[in-house]
């Protein structure tokens, strides 16, 4: 029924010229590199509990998902069935195996914390977040590269992260000499699921001589989510420990240094790797990974409270 339904879409894309392939596949590509930013800004200039509470969400949908992915090892749909054939250059953003979803599970935790967060005093928002996990799950479907239980899984596993994220800011705002408890739990996780995606076995399928899926690729893709999961784990210790930033309210000094802020975190998006590559493709990524959680929860607060600081 899953591959019928994709066949369906596709005779559909095809029928109408693909009119809305590149709409949706700009929601699609949306989700998966810009929408962070959002939970980042507001992390940063608007609220910093609120941000915080989306940040840890999507961190631990990034990490659930990779676990999940290398624990099932499905196949993606034009491997299973070579009458699906996906949009365009949809196929070159979707290697590896395909349950669930890192799109979905990618904007369905900073919709989802959004959607939470704007239920009572912005319910227009709250709507338009909801319409963009559908429309985000729908696209994968949509351009030919996960079947619906890719995408509704990942949908379950990412607002399930919202649900978890919201328990742990609750927790570390409601006790906050045990937060240091809470973190530590998070580093010890971390090294479990890196044990466990390093070591465990995997299916080494081929096709015409050629691997199906390299598990080295997509061991390295799971790399990056606890490497920036730890980042941010030291630098919430370093920030609540040293440098305790404020950010309660929206201002324009508050927005214009958040948004100074996001130009370099989006340069050192996969370009620390580069300088790293002498390391090793798997260290560099961890590495790029880890500054990039750093950066956001603790070197730039940092240069935030000194802007604070020469106010006053």
């Amino acid at each position: 029924m899953d591959i019928t339904y994709l066949l369906w879409l596709q005779e559909f894309r095809n029928a109408t010229d693909n009119v809305l392939s590149p709409f949706l596949m700009w929601i699609s590509d949306f989700a998966a590199n810009s929408l962070v930013l959002i939970p980042v800004f507001i992390y940063w200039a608007v609220n910093k509990r609120d941000g915080l509470f989306i940040l840890i969400a999507y961190s631990l949908s990034n990490v659930i998902n990779g676990v999940v992915k290398l624990t099932f090892c499905v196949y993606r749909p034009w491997i299973r069935d070579t009458r699906v054939i996906p949009y365009g250059n949809a196929i070159k953003t979707a290697g590896g195996y395909s349950f669930p979803s890192g799109h979905v599970m990618d904007s369905s935790p900073v919709y989802g914390g959004i959607a939470v967060l704007t239920r009572k005093k912005a319910p227009l928002v709250m709507w338009v977040c909801i319409l963009g996990i559908i429309l985000t799950a729908l696209s994968r479907n949509y351009l030919g590269v996960h079947t619906p239980q890719d995408v509704i899984i990942g949908t379950i596993l990412g607002l399930l992260s919202v649900w978890l994220a919201s328990k742990i800011t609750g927790y570390i705002y409601a006790r906050p000499e045990r937060e240091n408890m809470i973190l530590l739990a998070g580093l010890i996780i971390i090294a479990l699921s890196g044990a466990y995606i390093a070591l465990k076995p995997y299916p080494i399928d081929e096709i015409d001589g050629k691997i199906i899926v390299d598990p080295n690729s997509m061991i390295l893709s799971s790399i990056g989510p606890l490497g920036m999961l730890a980042g941010m784990i030291l630098g919430r210790y370093i920030e609540k420990r040293y440098i305790n930033f404020k950010a309660e309210r929206l201002t324009m000094k508050s927005g214009i240094l958040a948004v100074i802020g996001l130009v370099p975190l989006a340069f050192m998006d996969h370009g620390i790797r580069v300088w790293l590559s002498f390391i090793g493709k798997e260290p560099a990524k961890l590495v790029e990974r880890f500054i990039l959680g750093l950066f956001v929860m603790a070197i730039w607060p940092m240069v935030l409270k000194l802007f604070k600081a020469g106010e006053n």
